[in-house]
């Protein structure tokens, strides 16, 4: 691994990846589901899981030192693109002034959930 990136976050040793990595200023967030603080997958509405992947977000950039804020692109997948209103709703929640850029495409995930997103931050090291 180059010394220029830094993992970030305990990596599941039947993964061949880590929940983030940083690459100088910038912070690459693996895909996430909804899980809770315990890392157990979480089943629900998908106001639920969309809370639930945004807190996971939220909970490995905080290992950086770095917040929702300083995302500047984010990816979401959705089993079903007629939640997009109601995942909307929510996400805007998270991120009511909206300064990031976003995709969301509808696409099944590789395991029984509603919702992933990655994401990339950006926070110059200290």
């Amino acid at each position: 691994m180059s010394d220029k990136i830094k993992p970030i976050g305990k990596k599941n040793p039947n993964l061949p990846f880590h929940p983030a990595v940083r690459a100088g200023d910038f912070i690459f967030v693996s895909g996430q589901v909804p899980k809770d603080e315990n890392g157990n997958m979480c089943d629900g509405t998908i106001e639920e899981e969309t809370r639930w992947t945004i807190e996971s977000v939220r909970r490995i950039l905080a290992l950086e030192g770095v917040e929702l804020s300083d995302i500047v692109k984010m990816t979401i997948f959705l089993e079903d693109a007629r939640n997009f209103g109601r995942y909307n709703k929510i996400f805007a929640e998270y991120f009511p002034e909206g300064v990031l850029a976003r995709t969301t495409v509808e696409a099944r995930a590789v395991i029984e959930c509603k919702i992933e997103m990655d994401a990339i931050a950006y926070k110059p090291k200290s």
